[in-house]
Parts: structure tokens; C-alpha cells; sequence
């Protein structure tokens, strides 16, 4: 479970979609034999069949904590900033830190089929290639193409729950939300625009 006051609670399935897949390198986080494992991976969310898919490496033991019947949390970070009490209206006031994230919880199933797994990491690398003027293809000499795949474990999580914490100063008086979205947009880096972009929006929702 994820600490979330009423205000911040991000209701639309949409949104956090759609944060998965803009956020998509995500932190899976399990509890096996060793403890609590974690690992940063990149996801795809299948939003028809309701699950993530990913792969890791075979070396990395976490693998073996993926089995039917185990829970596992996938966290996805979007965009994040400080907010400054000099930014509001209203005072007296102390400094926060605005932010969205993403948590699934779900069950999580081994992948195999060596054929489904290569299919797995086509879909992955055309999902970043298609960002390129001059996409890679995955036209690799069968024989290094198994052995890649062979060095690697995928896995499937069926999504039991969904849950967006979206802190984005709604829990300010009206007339601040505005002051801090001005004031992290003239900052400009790809956080802080990223944070007012999404407060921009909150507000045009009211």
C-alpha cells in the first residue's frame, strides 16, 4: 500500500496508463528466498490483457522469486520537483516536493517460450525505436540472436491493483497551484516542466 491523502488520489486509469508508458523504466520489487529483491527494468504495459511484461537478466537471482501464487509491486516515477514556500500566495507555509508515481501490485508468471520471450523484446525495442528517424531492426544472426535470448528471463505480471499518487499542490489554496506551475516552468528542466504540465492540467480539470 502507498500513503495517499484524499487530494492526491489519481482516480483515472488513463493517467496512470499512460504514466507507465511514458515512465516505462520502472523498479519491481519482491520478496523471495533472499529477502526483499529489487531490479530496474524497462516494462510494457498491456492495458488489453491488464498486464506488464519485462525481462531480466539470468544471472540476477531475483528471477527465481517469480513464482505463481508470490505478489510483486512494479513502481513507475513521473515527473518530480522541490516547490518553494517563496512561490505561493498564501503564508505562512513550508517547503514540499511535488510528484507522481505509479504502483501495480500483481502476480507474477515465468516466461519459457524462448519464441515468446524473442517476441517480448521485439516488442520493447520497437516500442523505443519507433522514436528514432532511423529505427534498429532486430535483424540479428540466428545463432548470437539465441544465445541473447538464452542469457535472459521474462516474465508476465497479471495487475491485481493500480493506485497514482499525483501531488501536485491541490492541497494548497486555489491561487497558489497556479504561482508554483508559473514558477517551475520559467526553472525549465525536463522535471519541472514535466510537474507543471501535469499541474496545468489538474488545473484545467477544476
Amino acid at each position: 500500500m502507498i500513503y495517499i491523502p484524499k487530494p492526491f488520489a489519481e482516480q483515472g486509469t488513463g493517467r496512470l496508463h499512460a504514466l507507465i508508458r511514458e515512465r516505462n523504466f520502472g523498479t519491481l520489487i519482491s520478496h523471495g528466498a533472499n529477502g526483499i529483491e529489487v531490479s530496474h527494468l524497462p516494462f510494457l504495459l498491456d492495458a488489453g490483457r491488464n498486464v506488464l511484461r519485462a525481462h531480466m537478466a539470468r544471472g540476477n537471482p531475483q528471477w527465481q522469486s517469480l513464482q505463481p501464487g508470490t505478489e510483486v509491486v512494479a513502481v513507475f516515477h513521473g515527473p518530480h520537483h522541490y516547490v518553494s514556500p517563496s512561490w505561493y500566495a498564501n503564508h505562512p507555509s513550508v517547503p514540499t516536493w511535488n510528484y507522481a508515481v505509479v504502483h501495480v501490485t500483481g502476480n507474477p508468471r515465468l516466461i519459457d517460450d524462448p519464441g515468446q520471450l524473442e517476441s517480448l523484446v521485439r516488442d520493447l525495442v520497437d516500442q523505443h525505436e519507433a522514436l528514432s528517424p532511423a529505427p534498429w531492426r532486430m535483424d540479428l544472426p540466428p545463432e548470437y540472436l539465441g544465445k541473447m535470448i538464452s542469457g535472459i528471463v521474462g516474465f508476465e505480471i497479471d495487475i491485481a491493483g493500480i493506485e497514482g499518487k499525483f501531488k501536485l499542490s491541490q492541497n494548497r489554496p486555489a491561487a497558489d497551484a497556479p504561482l508554483v506551475a508559473e514558477a517551475l516552468e520559467k526553472i525549465g528542466s525536463e522535471d519541472a516542466r514535466g510537474i507543471a504540465a501535469m499541474m496545468r492540467e489538474n488545473l484545467s480539470r477544476r
